[in-house]
């Protein structure tokens, strides 16, 4: 694996939305490097759409009495998709400086449905 493919694919871990665009202007040859933006892409949309259908829940269940609190309730199931991104990130990260192919746990496999 050339070391110039590592260093994009971990850019799109390390820079998120630079780079993306990186890997997209000047990587689409490297197959290791459109792999793992696009992996890094889908980890990104899926903590960031958690969080906001968690936002829009707990805005509409605040107008019910008591319902804020299940909304704050609901705030741990958020916390723990953070934490389950930042480690994601991680071994992302490591598997792009090895040069290594391997989808992310649970969302790497949507990544696949991606048009780029």
């Amino acid at each position: 694996m050339i070391s110039s493919e590592r260093i994009a694919a971990f850019l799109s871990y390390l820079f998120l939305p630079i780079g993306w665009l990186y890997v997209f202007l000047f990587g689409r040859r490297s197959a290791l490097a459109v792999f793992h933006c696009k992996q890094s892409i889908v980890l990104v949309g899926f903590v960031l759409i958690v969080s906001a259908v968690w936002a829009g829940v707990t805005w509409l269940l605040a107008w019910i009495p008591l319902g804020a609190v299940i909304g704050i309730a609901f705030f741990s199931l958020v916390m723990a998709v953070w934490t389950f991104g930042v480690i994601a990130w991680l071994i992302g990260m490591v598997n792009a400086l090895r040069g290594q192919m391997k989808a992310l746990p649970i969302v790497g496999q949507w990544s696949w449905r991606l048009p780029f």
